[in-house]
């Protein structure tokens, strides 16, 4: 087992807390999500050892079979792409879903969370460049969007995650997420 992914974490979250604390935050608000998809376990232990517990998966399956008895005592966030075929899977071992972004998806989800008597927290996932091969709803349509989540499907998001492009300034990203939230009381996550 190598100590690299403990040592590149430990690293992160001195990092975060240091940042968190020059803009006036407490290092606790703020949560870091490492990102597991596609790692090999040998990578996951030693972060999962370092203290980590809150972590992000692209693929239901692929979360599935990598935390099965695993996941006690962690936070898991679905981050990547969800077909509505997928949504009772989902709706049953995430803790976290965020990517709603589509109408279809909000009422396979809906219909699960109904059906299983369970509710992951959601996050909309917003695209805020407007590319054509990225998912998410475009940044015109996010409040229309969120309120038909809370108003029609009786879900309830807590936040945005948005997906910039790539090389775009952070305080761009910000600034394209931080609309919405202050109209809707939502949180964002523009690092995303």
């Amino acid at each position: 087992m190598t100590a690299a992914p403990a040592t590149a974490y430990l690293d992160v979250v001195a990092r975060i807390a240091a940042a968190a604390q020059a803009s006036g935050r407490a290092p606790g608000d703020v949560t870091l999500v490492a990102v597991s998809k596609q790692q090999p376990w040998e990578a996951i232990e030693p972060v999962l050892a370092a203290g980590q517990r809150v972590f992000g998966e692209n693929r239901v399956q692929e979360a599935e079979a990598r935390w099965a008895g695993k996941a006690a005592g962690l936070t898991l966030h679905l981050i990547g792409p969800l077909q509505t075929n997928k949504a009772k899977e989902a709706v049953a071992f995430f803790d976290v879903i965020e990517t709603l972004d589509r109408g279809k998806l909000a009422t396979a989800v809906a219909d699960q969370v109904q059906k299983q008597g369970r509710s992951p927290r959601f996050y909309v996932q917003v695209n805020t460049g407007e590319e054509a091969q990225k998912a998410g709803v475009v940044p015109a349509e996010a409040d229309a969007f969120i309120g038909a989540c809370r108003a029609i499907y009786g879900l309830a998001p807590e936040g945005l995650m948005c997906i910039p492009p790539v090389g775009e300034p952070p305080d761009r990203t910000s600034r394209s997420c931080g609309r919405s939230p202050s109209a809707t009381g939502l949180r964002s996550s523009p690092w995303a």
